[in-house]
């Protein structure tokens, strides 16, 4: 049975974050190895030999070497990995946001994978795919025993090269076969939807899509609602797991006209960052609210931290994951690439998050359905074995419940957000003081 709700736990979340891309160049030269140091690298030499020669199956020579450096990055934080080519290849893919695939969004289902929607003039609408099909085979292989990830996997590919699904669908008397031609799908970083007189935007993930998604969006419903009708804006960040730090940085700056955004700073100091929004308000001073909670981390942190010091928005929901460092993409031989923790970012009030996440300027808990009722569902960074100790860390720890309802009209947080905004209901943290902002 489908259980129809939003849900992230922290294990989605480690693999995500704020990233850097470095093309070609490495970053600095480490200090020259000592003497200690070569001696280690020769005994595990001689283990990785015995291993290959004496254990009691053969062994997968890239398998090992792979593991062993896993093993070696993980002993530093829970989000520094080595990415082998077919990883690397899906990572570009999550951070371009355009893939070669069919358009449809799915899930799984009673051991098959069930179409939730087709997305608008996708290769699957126009093959005739509708929303509740089932998808039961792949290319004549069946689905059932595979992953949803693995199904997805299948289903992506070349642009214009075709593929045959099998699908069962409701009333049909047998599987109906359609043969869909992949072609470049582009995944909606932000989805946006009115609520009467107020923007509701849903930040997914930070793509390079998401900066012009988002000042599509903003420009589209302010007209139709008309500048001089619309409350405010509402920036849904709940359940967003990050992505790349310029796209975090433009989004930050869509509603500044100054100041700093965030900043890094790594282990020399000629690492350390500082970005600075330009001039420039796509909402023309209108309010924002920033949603929150336990699934929002790193570059969805470093946008709400920045609209919350510069008091250009008011933040509402709960703690937020607590992940304050920064990954950066070094490439390397073969296709594949490092993912390697090299700075932490900070708050334009030089405040780290790191371990301690974001503060909600108005605490909003949200009400769970019986199912998920007396479940420890609160997941931070905090939690992460390995993970970077934060300045500001504190027994409380960071994160908070992760949970979202799919219907709007369950949804405690967005309804605070929409009255606030409305003026159906009052606080002293909105509208947020300008003159209160604390910018380092």
């Amino acid at each position: 049975m489908l259980r129809k709700l939003s849900l992230l736990f922290a294990g989605a979340l480690i693999g995500a974050g704020t990233t850097v891309l470095v093309a070609g160049q490495p970053m600095i030269s480490a200090n020259a190895a000592g003497n200690e140091t070569y001696k280690n690298l020769a005994i595990f030499g001689d283990i990785f030999e015995r291993v290959r020669s004496n254990y009691v199956e053969e062994p997968n020579d890239s398998e090992l070497v792979e593991n062993a450096i896993n093993g070696m990055l993980m002993s530093l934080d829970p989000h520094s990995s080595y990415l082998n080519t077919e990883d690397a290849d899906d990572m570009r893919t999550q951070t371009r946001g355009e893939f070669g695939g069919l358009g449809i969004e799915v899930t799984m289902e009673d051991e098959l994978v069930k179409v939730i929607t087709p997305m608008f003039e996708s290769p699957a609408e126009e093959a005739g795919v509708l929303s509740g099909d089932f998808i039961s085979k792949i290319d004549g292989e069946e689905v059932r025993g595979l992953t949803l990830q693995e199904a997805v996997d299948k289903m992506r590919g070349p642009i214009n090269t075709p593929i045959v699904l099998e699908l069962l669908r409701k009333g049909a008397d047998a599987p109906i076969e359609v043969t869909i031609v992949r072609q470049i799908i582009t995944v909606q970083a932000v989805k946006t939807r009115i609520e009467d007189d107020v923007a509701y935007l849903r930040v997914i993930s930070f793509t390079e899509q998401t900066y012009d998604d988002l000042a599509e969006g903003i420009e589209k419903m302010t007209a139709e609602i008309g500048e001089d009708k619309i409350k405010g804006y509402v920036i849904d960040l709940r359940l967003n797991p990050g992505g790349l730090l310029d796209q975090a940085i433009n989004v930050s700056d869509a509603f500044l006209e100054k100041g700093v955004i965030v900043s890094t700073r790594g282990r020399d100091d000629r690492d350390s960052r500082r970005f600075s929004a330009r001039a420039g308000d796509l909402v023309n001073g209108k309010p924002v609210i920033v949603l929150i909670n336990g699934g929002s981390a790193s570059a969805s942190e470093i946008v709400a931290g920045a609209l919350q010091d510069h008091r250009r928005a008011t933040v509402v929901g709960t703690q937020s994951f607590g992940k304050g460092s920064v990954q950066t993409i070094i490439p390397l031989g073969e296709g594949g690439a490092l993912k390697l923790t090299t700075a932490l970012y900070y708050t334009p009030s030089g405040i780290s998050i790191q371990g301690k996440g974001i503060t909600p300027d108005i605490k909003v808990d949200q009400t769970l359905p019986e199912e998920l009722q007396g479940r420890d569902l609160t997941r931070g960074e905090s939690d992460l074995r390995g993970h970077i100790a934060g300045e500001k860390e504190d027994d409380e720890g960071s994160g908070s419940v992760a949970y979202v309802p799919q219907d709007p009209k369950d949804d405690d947080q967005l309804t605070f957000a929409l009255e606030l905004l409305r003026g159906e209901r009052t606080d002293k943290a909105f509208p947020p003081d300008p003159n209160k902002a604390t910018s380092n």
